[in-house]
């Protein structure tokens, strides 16, 4: 190993951009990290920051999605915000060229990095939608402010078997006078007849119907953006669109396999969570999706070539499961000698490669209803437990979303099938918008749980050396 890097605070990275900049060839939305605390974004002056120029390529661009946002709506494109089907709808909607997608749902984030200052959750309380919500209530307040996205020209949401919070929030909205387009997905259940059972990407399986059905909810909506727009939107759009959201998957399947997999970190939790979150609506920008990807694979292949990483190979190799409302945890648990190797952030059917083989909009169905949120928890557990196995993690986190209310015994399911397929130690945490308060606690418990993975490591390592030997 040639050396240990370390992690950077933000005034750091400005230092570092200084001495840099020269040499950077920086797109558009470039330039020195601690600009955004000038936006409000406080949150950053917590946070530890990979060191690499992809890194800073990558924070740039997701923390720049409000100005592309805008700047598409001056250069006559239509906005159509997607709600909480996670990687479905934005498909369809960027086969037209003269659209651009994106989720309102990302405002669940905005209280965290900025520290609550923007009084979104306050602006929720005032619509009777509580802290006993997900934290996506701060969705509400975004709208009500206009301050974080253009209103979108087309609001568009799936229904049925979609989390409690978020349909009464989505319910509210309308409420306050915003048109949503509604779509059904359905709950995913057992099919006992193997003659109507349709294998789904990431294994899971449907009925025959419910594929047809949501098929036919893709359809109406494809039509719905259509009439937006003005411009039809055929086969060949559609299958254009599919090739490019498979050519991020492929590229962030690529890079979640390496960097979990590597002897030692050569990404940090934090940069790989923004990079996955990317899958969902490009950050609304799919070209330069791939191209920050790019940047970030050849970042880790040169790393582990040259045997480079972060927190040394001794680091405890954890499983993650649902995304954090507050990003510092994450770099809190490689504080406490943990490295993230295996996620699932809720939204793992956008990471799988969509069929090519199959009508455009009956692939895009199978792949809504591979969603892991709408099927049995016992389904997600089975998926969970298969990447546990294929990066080798030795512990397992499961964060519980504050006053989430989609499973109440979701996490338990998951954890006592970990327990009993995997023998890992699995800690439940639940993790508010702004952690200080909790700080102390949450550490306790990481290093509880770290030092519990440590003494008991599954044999992994040494199968490994045997084979290699």
């Amino acid at each position: 190993m040639s050396g240990v890097l370390r992690q950077l605070s933000i005034s750091e990275w400005d230092e570092r951009y200084d001495r840099l900049k020269d040499n950077l060839k920086e797109p558009a939305y470039g330039g020195p990290l601690g600009r955004h605390l000038s936006d409000g974004d406080f949150r950053l002056n917590s946070i530890k920051f990979d060191n690499s120029a992809a890194a800073l390529r990558l924070w740039n661009f997701l923390l720049t999605e409000e100005e592309r946002l805008a700047e598409a709506r001056r250069d006559g494109k239509k906005l159509v915000g997607t709600m909480k089907d996670l990687g479905t709808v934005p498909i369809i909607a960027y086969a037209d060229p003269d659209v651009v997608a994106f989720y309102p749902d990302g405002a669940w984030w905005i209280p965290c990095v900025m520290e609550l200052s923007a009084g979104l959750l306050d602006i929720a309380d005032s619509l009777g939608i509580d802290e006993s919500f997900c934290p996506v209530r701060a969705m509400l307040g975004a709208f009500v402010t206009e301050a974080h996205f253009p209103l979108p020209d087309l609001l568009i949401c799936s229904a049925g078997a979609i989390c409690d919070d978020f349909s009464a929030i989505a319910q509210r909205l309308a409420g306050l006078g915003h048109e949503i387009e509604w779509w059904e997905i359905p709950h995913r259940h057992p099919v006992r007849d193997p003659l109507e059972r349709v294998a789904l990407p990431g294994g899971f399986f449907a009925h025959r119907r419910q594929v047809e059905g949501v098929t036919a909810e893709l359809e109406r909506l494809k039509k719905i953006v259509e009439r937006l727009t003005g411009n039809p939107l055929g086969e060949e759009q559609l299958r254009g669109s599919i090739t490019a959201a498979n050519t991020v998957r492929e590229r962030l399947a690529e890079l979640r396999q390496r960097v979990f997999t590597a002897p030692i970190c050569p990404m940090p939790a934090l940069e790989m969570l923004v990079a996955e979150m990317l899958a969902i609506h490009y950050c609304s920008d799919r070209d330069e999706t791939v191209a920050v990807l790019d940047e970030m694979l050849e970042t880790v292949d040169r790393r582990i070539a040259e045997g480079e990483g972060y927190f040394g190979a001794e680091a405890v190799r954890v499983f993650w499961i649902n995304p954090v409302a507050d990003l510092v945890a994450m770099n809190l648990l490689e504080e406490c000698g943990g490295r993230i190797c295996g996620t699932e952030y809720l939204f793992s059917h956008a990471l799988d490669p969509i069929p090519t083989d199959l009508p455009p909009l009956e692939a895009l169905a199978q792949m809504a209803l591979a969603d892991p949120m709408i099927g049995p928890a016992q389904d997600r557990a089975r998926r969970v437990v298969s990447d546990i196995r294929r990066f080798g993690s030795q512990a397992v986190i499961i964060s519980k979303i504050p006053g989430a209310s989609h499973c109440a015994a979701e996490g338990a399911i998951i954890a006592d099938v970990v327990r009993e397929q995997c023998a890992l130690p699995v800690l439940e945490i639940e993790v508010p918008p702004i952690s200080d308060s909790v700080r102390s606690s949450l550490r306790t418990r990481l290093e509880a749980l770290v030092e519990a993975a440590a003494s008991v490591r599954p044999h992994r390592d040494d199968v490994l050396d045997k084979d290699e030997r």
